[in-house]
Order: C-alpha cells, then structure tokens, then sequence
C-alpha cells in the first residue's frame, strides 16, 4: 500500500511528492509513477498505436502518432492540474516505460465519474504491474484527493482487466453502453 497526505512534501526515501492535491510522482515497491511530459510522446504513440493493447480500450482504434501528440498537449498533459490524470509506469529494476495508469473523468448514464485506468505493452502483461498500479491509484483517489467512489470500465472480453479490478477491490456495479459499447463498471467506495 502507499501512503499519501495531501499536503507538499517529499519523504527522506523519494516515495511521494504532492504540489497541493496533485501528484508529482510516487513509488511503489516495483513501479516509478510519474507525470508525462511531450519527451514521452514517442511512448504514448507505442501504445496508442499498440493492436495488442487497443485490443480491449474502446472500440480498439489504432491512433496515429500526430492524434497521439494532440492527445498529449490538449489533454493528458492539462488534466494533472485537478490531481488528475494518465501517469508513465516506470520499472524500478530496469528504468524502462511499460505502460501508464491514473484517473480519468468519465461520463457513465450522464453523470462524471472517476475512472482508475490502466494499459500495459503485451510484454508486462500477467506480471502483477496493473494490480500494483490500479491499487495504488486507489489509495491516491481515496486519500490524497478523498473521492467517495472510483470506477473501472471493462470491456467484457477482457478477464485480465476484470481479475485487476476484483484484486483491487472493485465489485462489478452494472453494465452499460459506453461510446456506442457494452462495458462492465466495477466500483468501489471510500471508506470512512
């Protein structure tokens, strides 16, 4: 589990390091979790632009590298001023990008929504790495930016995605169309 405060501080150990309510960058025991910068931009390209990852993230639209670098500027990169936002998935051991997480607005039956996200290269799949990013981005939701309630949204033929979200503690809430989509919703709510 990682701890945050909401608070600005950085720990003797580099763990976490908050600017008001919004997260610089954290640890966890195997991953480096930071914000993007457009120096990724070639990365978030390798995933948009992944089949394998696409496979299960919305209708499965393959993104050209000049949509990935619009994306970047106009939305990952403003989103972080509400604590907000996709963050890189870095591996300690071998300082390499192998995907990114966060928390996303979404609107679901007309009302917003806080989705924990999560998309790995094939190559870290079964790994553990989405379980241990999901959980943390639990706790920051629930600690740091105290949400009452998070959400998953899954596509049904995704049982990986589905495994991810009841190890984190998400239960399935309901299924519903999502961009012209079947998606199943897992929740969970804050406790105290």
């Amino acid at each position: 589990m990682v701890t945050f405060s909401i608070y600005p501080k950085h720990d003797r150990v580099g763990k976490y390091k908050f600017v008001g309510r919004s997260v610089e960058m954290f640890h966890t025991d195997r991953l480096q979790v930071r914000k993007y910068t457009m120096d990724d931009l070639q990365f978030y390209a390798s995933l948009w632009g992944n089949e394998k990852v696409m496979r299960y993230i919305g209708n499965g639209t393959l993104k050209t590298y000049m949509q990935c670098k619009k994306s970047l500027e106009e939305w990952v990169i403003p989103s972080y001023k509400n604590g907000l936002g996709l963050f890189v998935l870095i591996e300690k051991e071998t300082r390499i990008r192998i995907g990114h997480a966060g928390l996303v607005k979404q609107q679901i039956d007309g009302k917003e929504e806080i989705e924990i996200g999560y998309w790995l290269l094939p190559q870290y799949w079964g790994k553990g790495y989405a379980k241990e990013a999901a959980a943390a981005f639990r706790d920051y939701g629930f600690q740091a930016l105290r949400m009452n309630k998070l959400i998953s949204l899954i596509n049904p033929d995704h049982p990986a995605s589905i495994f991810v979200a009841r190890k984190t503690g998400l239960s399935y809430e309901k299924t519903t169309s999502f961009h012209g989509m079947d998606v199943l919703v897992y929740s969970i709510k804050r406790v105290g």
